[in-house]
């Protein structure tokens, strides 16, 4: 059995007896099976980061952890059967309920040891990636409770077998593992996509954290937005959960390389091929180029302190290792060093407090032992808790897990080892000189794969070739120069829509990326049959499959009233001259394919030829019925290919098909209900050749024409 105490830095000792904790003391309950679940015994104690007083104590002693499962697939499971918008709608309603609390979470975040600023990181910076989630799967999936991923793939010479790839949300649970640094984002960002996907999931968040975790997930609850059963909470050890899970079930991990490779190695996950994601710290780079200006030194400078002072460091996208041409050590040190002793650490209830407290005594001390690893390489500059004159702003300092900022210095970095390879998990980085490029990408590479990496140059330096060397080592790169640095998100900011992992010891998994990371907790199978076939499974009328024709205009018929495969067939317009004159004159497009008779004649086409805009606005003139009615507007156009030309003599028709439809949530209740309709649209000549195929969208009111 594994204990699952995610710590980023080294997990506590099974051994310790904590049995002497007095039961006076607040326990959080486990959120589980409908019911709070409180344990009698092996508590593990939590320690305020600024005044070292206990405040709570976790324990999941005696939690039926098959039940926990169960109650997942038996009742979470019904947001499975929601279609994605429902699902979407729940999380944006989820995170307006969360943002109206906001500060019931700011203040419990006070004895995490940071700052109001870096608590807005956790806090409002995990409800935006809700609301970020809950628009993107609006703004660009179906209705549907599955996804189909792609258009249809002919398998046959006459078209009447083909297939297509669909995502169903697995039959299972998604177990989310997390660290402490962030225990509100950490976990929000995780449970978006694994429920839009229609999956539900059960919580571990870190022992320190965990009252803010408890806290976010007790008032999802109190929404009543979710199903009963889509989102469970784990406060304490998960004792035999792994041996619950079967291959429909997913895990995910945030922490430390050890632990997140102990809980990968588990028998039971391999035996089923339960998927296993895991997130792990990672020793991230910062890169300042070659013959760098006094701007591009500046913007180096304050990345690095951004980092190593945000969160008091503890950020998994953290610099760890800037690395500086060798000319421009000195300077990027003496700069560093000015802002940094500005620094005021301390209690961030006081005004003049800068930087917090790391989350607890023992992480304190882990990060003081790697520094005294680090230093067997490295000279400390700055800082450390070697410092005699180290300042605190609090009222008994000693008992806070207070760390100074600290730089160290490695002038041969090609020379060491633990350098590249262990984090200090706090407000430390070190400054490492380099020559060329040539050796730069090698050095960069010796963190066997990280998270993120920053290059910092002069806009007009050419970077090409870097960016080719490093990022097959990282998940993301962060290029910063003069142009863009105004409105940069910065080095250590995972965004929604940007994937969120690295290879390597950064864990080889992936988190966020938009759609992507939905994707991850969805079953993606490729389904053969004929279009009739693959039409009823996705929703959307597939090319051959069967049409349905009335004497009444589609655009006359409301949303509700139209079938997807009706379909329209228009008259005919026979292509003239004066066509693409009139056409030459009203856009200004004079091409020479369209007016220059001797240029065409030597042109591909032989011939002058229609403009292809032309033929769209020709095929619309056919298709549209001009009198008032359900349709509202039109909404866009996709997939618009030209397959052949069309000349001056050509006759053009078109198929007009209803291809699928998707309801629109009403914003404003003045409005009318209404829905999007994709129409496919081919345009034909008079062989029955097709000139031009395309999708268009429009908004059309809902009920009854």
């Amino acid at each position: 059995m594994l204990e699952l105490d995610t710590q980023t830095a080294q997990t506590e000792s099974q051994a310790t007896d904590y049995s002497s904790v007095r039961p006076a003391l607040k326990t959080l309950s486990s959120l589980v099976y409908g019911q709070e679940f409180v344990a009698s015994q092996d508590f593990r104690p939590v320690q305020h980061a600024i005044t070292g007083e206990t405040i709570y104590q976790v324990s999941s002693f005696g939690l039926d952890t098959r039940a926990v499962v169960d109650y997942a697939k038996q009742h979470g499971a019904a947001i499975a059967s929601w279609t994605f918008h429902q699902r979407a709608n729940a999380l944006k309603q989820v995170a307006q309920y969360l943002l109206e609390r906001k500060e019931d979470f700011y203040e419990l975040a006070k004895a995490t040891g940071c700052t109001r600023k870096d608590a807005w990181i956790d806090v409002e910076g995990g409800i935006g990636t809700l609301f970020a989630y809950s628009s993107l799967v609006r703004r660009e999936l179906s209705d549907e409770t599955a996804w189909v991923e792609d258009s249809w793939i002919p398998l046959s010479k006459h078209g009447a077998f083909g297939a297509k790839h669909v995502l169903s949300p697995k039959a299972g649970v998604a177990v989310h593992i997390n660290a402490f640094n962030f225990p509100i984002w950490g976990m929000l960002e995780k449970i978006a996509p694994t429920l839009l996907a229609g999956v539900p999931c059960i919580v571990k968040p870190a022992t320190e954290g965990a009252e803010l975790t408890h806290a976010v997930v007790k008032a999802i609850h109190a929404s009543g937005y979710l199903p009963e059963g889509a989102l469970q909470l784990i406060c304490g050890q998960t004792y035999d959960l792994f041996e619950q899970l079967n291959p429909q079930d997913t895990v995910t991990f945030t922490g430390s390389a050890a632990t997140g490779q102990k809980l990968r190695a588990h028998p039971h996950l391999n035996q089923y091929s339960i998927p296993f994601s895991m997130e792990a710290d990672s020793v991230n780079s910062a890169i300042l180029t070659e013959q760098a200006s006094d701007t591009a030194i500046d913007l180096f400078v304050r990345e690095v302190f951004r980092e190593m002072t945000s969160k008091a460091g503890q950020k998994c996208t953290a610099i760890r290792r800037a690395f500086v041409p060798r000319e421009l050590l000195a300077t990027v040190q003496e700069r560093l060093i000015a802002k940094l002793q500005k620094v005021v650490v301390g209690n961030p209830e006081l005004d003049q407090v800068t930087m917090g407290a790391l989350a607890g005594l023992k992480q304190k001390q882990d990060v003081a032992a790697k520094v005294e690893q680090l230093s067997q390489e490295a000279q400390i500059v700055f800082g450390s808790h070697l410092r005699q004159d180290f300042s605190i702003q609090a009222d008994q300092p000693e008992l806070g897990a207070f760390y100074p900022p600290t730089v160290l210095v490695c002038e041969q970095p090609e020379q060491a080892s633990s350098l590249h390879q262990i984090e200090a998990f706090g407000p430390v980085v070190t400054l490492m000189a380099y020559d060329h490029l040539a050796q730069l990408a090698g050095l960069v590479a010796r963190g066997e794969g990280s998270l993120v990496a920053s290059v910092v140059r002069d806009c007009e330096q050419n970077i090409e070739q870097l960016i080719a060397k490093i990022a097959p080592w990282h998940g993301r790169v962060h290029v910063l120069d003069e142009e863009s640095a105004k409105e940069s998100t910065g080095h250590g900011s995972p965004l929604p829509h940007l994937v969120h992992g690295g290879p390597g010891r950064a864990g080889g998994g992936e988190e966020l990326g938009g759609l992507r990371a939905v994707k991850h907790y969805m079953q993606r199978t490729a389904i053969q049959g004929s279009p009739n076939a693959m039409t009823q499974i996705g929703h959307s009328w597939t090319a051959g499959a069967q049409v349905f024709e009335d004497r009444v205009h589609p655009f006359k018929k409301s949303f509700d009233e139209l079938r997807v495969g009706e379909r329209l067939l228009t008259a005919r317009r026979t292509v003239t001259e004066a066509d693409l004159v009139n056409f030459a004159c009203l856009s200004g497009d004079y091409f020479y394919a369209h007016m220059d008779k001797i240029a065409a004649a030597e042109s591909l086409f032989e011939e002058r030829v229609a403009h292809g805009y032309f033929v769209v606005s020709a095929a619309a003139g056919l298709f549209v019925d001009a009198a008032p009615g359900p349709v509202i507007a039109n909404y866009g156009m996709d997939n618009l290919r030209f397959v052949e030309p069309v000349k001056i003599g050509d006759t053009i028709q078109v198929e007009l098909t209803c291809k699928q439809k998707t309801p629109k949530q009403q914003r404003d209740p003045s409005q009318k209900p209404h829905g999007v309709v994709v129409w496919d649209i081919k345009v034909k000549n008079q062989r029955n050749e097709l000139v031009a195929t395309y999708d268009i969208l429009t908004l059309v009111e809902r009920g009854e024409a």
